[in-house]
């Protein structure tokens, strides 16, 4: 039997352990490799790295996957895509879902994973639509998660409506690696029994000890695909490692179809890679180790390190355990959703609110706000109705899809806009990203300006 692996190490895995703040530079020497390891696909874009590219990195995103997609030409590349979210951290109108999957495939993108942090599947039957009409490959994702709301009759019927809806595929997303062994080959059994047609792919992290068990139960139950890192940023809070998970497979008589001479070059690209991201701090070594209490609080790898850079930017470390301890208080106040982002970094932020002002809720964040009144979709339990009564009045709360209420705005933006946007994809960073995006405009155009003025400069000389 054929298992295809996915490799995460351009988009989750550093997402993961590093917050996402490897530049195009630190991988490029690696990419042609990449292509020709083996691997089902290549996941290098979505999740943070759109908006680490445009806030960090001094990169224009689109410009990244371009370069990707010109030297990875064999192995189909892998994007993370929050639905109507798309990269953002809200609810855009369906104008700009559909311009965002269209040019996300004409720059290279092949295979798109569309989630929903609450599993509300209208919140990405628009994704889906235009991903299958610009004849790419359309991924359906459940966020697993455990609560008293979650059970594996209920992923049966989500898997069943994903397979209704026209996916290509379906990914179990399990973005806190809380999912156990066995709960992994319960769950993809119970599917597989449903007669589910689609490809079905298996996500997880290693952030509690159990990555590769969980991989390997979900294999032997009959998952078609599972995600791994390549073992130098592989580990912690990241995905078990590529190398380890290919070996076993192939001793137990599954095809990984990987070089593994290709992976140990790959493997030895990355130490030094690995090393200056040691050195600089961001690979903050909390990150690399086993937290088996995170079964209680379910925190995602992306969640974790950035909630230990924000609280180490407030000087605030100390309360870091604090913080996460309140975190399963907050998700159970907003209905156990699955913290997956947005959400994992709405409730982790009030998380640390509530501790660091020392009183619950004694200043709620505008996205929570959102949240209360409907905006992000259905929550899969009851929300505390106190919360809700304190931010909204009965007839402001959303009854139906939030986008339904949103106006086209991508040809108003571009308007405004201007000469600040040189294409559509400009727009559409901006949209997304307002202020990190007109920044990075400007910074673009200085820096152009300065080396039009050394040019010149040069040639007087």
């Amino acid at each position: 039997m054929k298992v295809k692996i996915t490799e995460t190490v351009l988009r989750d895995s550093q997402q993961s352990l590093i917050a996402t703040r490897m530049p195009f530079s630190d991988f490029e020497g690696i990419l042609e490799t990449l292509d020709n390891a083996g691997y089902y696909s290549l996941e290098c874009w979505g999740g943070a790295t759109f908006d680490s590219c445009l806030r960090y990195l001094d990169e224009d995103p689109w410009e990244r996957l371009r370069k990707i997609k010109a030297v990875c030409k064999k192995t189909p590349l892998q994007m993370l895509i929050r639905g109507q979210n798309i990269l953002g951290y809200k609810h855009y109108p369906d104008d700009v879902v559909r311009l965002f999957c269209r040019k996300a495939a004409e720059n290279g993108m092949d295979i798109f994973r569309i989630f929903d942090a609450l599993n509300d599947f209208r919140n990405i039957e628009v994704c889906i639509d235009e991903v299958k009409k610009c004849g790419k490959h359309a991924q359906g994702c459940i966020c697993y998660t455990t609560s008293p709301v979650h059970t594996i009759e209920k992923y049966v019927e989500m898997c069943k409506e994903l397979e209704s809806m026209g996916v290509d595929s379906i990914a179990i997303k399990d973005m806190a690696g809380i999912c156990s062994p066995k709960e992994a080959y319960d769950l993809v059994k119970a599917i597989k029994d449903a007669n589910i047609k689609v490809p079905l792919f298996f996500h997880t992290h290693h952030t509690t000890g159990m990555g590769p068990m969980t991989l390997l139960k979900a294999v032997e139950a009959g998952v078609d695909g599972i995600d791994c890192a390549i073992s130098t940023m592989a580990g912690g809070t990241s995905q078990p490692a590529t190398e380890t998970m290919a070996f076993t497979l192939n001793q137990f008589g599954y095809d990984s179809g990987l070089d593994m001479d290709k992976l140990k070059e790959i493997a030895d690209f990355f130490v030094p890679v690995r090393k200056k991201f040691l050195d600089n701090g961001t690979l903050n070594p909390t990150v690399m180790g086993i937290k088996a209490d995170i079964l209680k609080y379910q925190v995602p790898g992306g969640m974790l390190s950035n909630m230990i850079a924000n609280l180490k930017d407030m000087h605030a470390l100390d309360k870091f355990d604090e913080a996460l301890a309140e975190i399963p208080a907050v998700r159970k106040d907003m209905g156990y959703p699955p913290l997956v982002t947005p959400l994992s970094q709405m409730v982790g932020n009030q998380a640390v609110q509530n501790v660091l002002l020392g009183e619950r809720y004694k200043n709620i964040s505008k996205e929570i706000k959102a949240y209360l009144r409907g905006e992000y979709g259905r929550a899969p339990g009851e929300v505390n109705q106190k919360l809700i009564d304190r931010c909204w009045k009965e007839d402001e709360l959303v009854k139906g899809r939030y986008a339904d209420s949103l106006e086209p705005v991508f040809e108003k933006t571009k308007k405004e806009l201007g000469d600040k946007a040189r294409s559509d994809e400009d727009v559409l960073s901006y949209i997304a990203f307002p202020q990190v995006a007109e920044k990075f405009f400007e910074a673009r155009e200085e820096k152009e300006s300065n080396t039009v003025n050394y040019t010149i400069e040069k040639k007087e000389d």
